[in-house]
C-alpha cells in the first residue's frame, strides 16, 4: 500500500462528520490501496461523543484505515494534514441574525485557517463544508498566511448532484447520462443552479424540458431540497452531504470526466464580472491535482439578473466579516 493520507475532520462527531469518517474509512475517497489516518477534531464537550465514534471505527476493522486521532485541539487535528474537511460549524441559533451567524462562524474558521498554515502539509486541499460555507471558506483562507487561497474551497458539490437529479428524474434518464450542469455563487437559497450547458445523453437539457419547469420547479427546488429534506426528516442532510464532500475532493485530487465539469465555490478571480475578495461557485475542471474555472460560457439576461444577486448577497456577508480578513 501507498503511504497513508492523513485527513482532519472537523466537528468530526456531527452527522456530517460521522457519515464522512466511516466512508473515508473504508477507502471511498481514493480507493482500495491508499490507507488513511482520521484527524478527527470536536469541540471539549462533545469529545465523549468523538471516542464512540472512534470505537465504532476501529470495530469495522477497515484494511485502509492506519490510525485514529481525536482531539480537541485544532494544532493537532491539523498537524501534517493532507486533506481537511471543515465540517463543525455554529449553528444559527434563536434570534440570531445571519450577521450574527457569521461573526461567530468566524471565531471558528479564523483559528482553524491559522491551524492549518501552522501544522498542515504546504500543498494542503481545504474543503469548508460548514455554513455559510463560502464565507467561511473566505475566513479560514485569509487567516491561513503562507497558503495559496486556491488551496480553500467550499462545497457546492450537494448543490450540483441536486440539481443532476432534479434533471435526471424530470428527463426520465440516468445521473451518468447528465453533463455539465452548473451551480453559480453561494452556497444558499440565492444560488444559480443553471442548465443552459447541460446535457441529458448528449442532446441539450433545455431542449428536453420548458422554460417554466426550469425556472418555476427545477431552481427553487434546487435552492430549498436542505429545507426540505430537514422537513421531511426532522434532520439535515447527513449522508448526501457526506458523498458530495468526497466527491468534490475526489475530482480536485484525481480529475475531472473527459467532456465534463463539476461546480467548486473557489477564490473569484474576475471570471464572469465576478471580482475577487469572496469566495464564488463556478464550473470548473480538474487535472493535475489542479482546478481551472472554465471561461466564457454564454450569460443570457436572465442568468446574469441571478448571478449579480448571488454575489450581492456575498459581498454583503464579506463586509459582515471584514474586521476578521487579513
Amino acid at each position: 500500500m501507498e503511504k497513508p493520507l492523513r485527513i482532519a475532520i472537523t466537528g468530526a462527531a456531527g452527522n456530517i462528520g460521522y457519515a464522512l469518517a466511516f466512508r473515508l474509512a473504508a477507502g471511498n475517497l481514493l480507493g482500495p490501496d491508499r490507507p488513511v489516518i482520521l484527524q478527527m477534531l470536536e469541540i471539549a464537550p462533545a469529545l465523549g461523543a468523538l471516542e464512540g465514534v472512534c470505537m465504532e471505527l476501529r470495530d469495522c476493522a477497515f484494511p485502509t484505515l492506519d490510525g485514529l486521532v481525536a482531539t480537541a485541539d485544532a494544532n493537532e487535528a491539523f498537524d501534517q494534514a493532507d486533506i481537511c474537511f471543515l465540517v463543525g460549524a455554529r449553528p444559527r441559533g434563536p434570534g440570531m441574525e445571519r450577521k450574527d451567524l457569521l461573526s461567530a462562524n468566524g471565531q471558528i474558521f479564523g483559528p482553524q485557517g491559522q491551524a492549518i498554515a501552522a501544522r498542515a502539509k504546504k500543498d494542503v486541499r481545504v474543503l469548508v463544508v460548514g455554513n455559510p460555507a463560502n464565507t467561511n471558506a473566505l475566513i479560514a483562507a485569509s487567516a491561513a498566511k503562507g497558503l495559496d487561497r486556491r488551496q480553500f474551497h467550499a462545497m457546492t458539490r450537494l448543490d450540483h448532484n441536486r440539481a443532476i437529479s432534479q434533471l435526471a428524474e424530470k428527463t426520465g434518464s440516468h445521473p451518468r447520462e447528465i453533463r455539465k450542469v452548473t451551480i453559480w455563487g453561494n452556497h444558499s437559497s440565492t444560488q444559480v443552479p443553471d442548465l443552459s450547458q447541460a446535457t441529458v445523453g448528449g442532446k441539450p437539457a433545455m431542449s428536453l424540458v420548458d422554460a417554466e419547469w426550469y425556472k418555476g420547479t427545477f431552481i427553487p427546488t434546487v435552492q430549498q431540497r436542505g429545507a426540505a429534506i430537514i422537513k421531511a426528516r426532522g434532520q439535515s442532510s447527513a449522508a448526501s452531504a457526506a458523498s458530495s464532500a468526497m466527491d468534490h475532493m475526489r475530482n480536485w485530487i484525481q480529475g475531472t470526466p473527459e467532456g465534463d465539469w463539476v461546480s467548486m465555490a473557489v477564490p473569484a478571480d474576475g471570471s464572469y464580472g465576478v471580482s475577487e475578495g469572496v469566495v464564488f461557485s463556478y464550473p470548473c475542471t480538474c487535472k493535475g491535482g489542479d482546478y481551472q474555472v472554465v471561461k466564457d460560457l454564454p450569460l443570457d439576461d436572465f442568468l446574469k439578473e441571478k448571478l449579480a444577486a448571488t454575489e450581492k448577497e456575498l459581498r454583503e456577508e464579506r463586509a459582515a466579516v471584514e474586521s476578521l480578513l487579513g
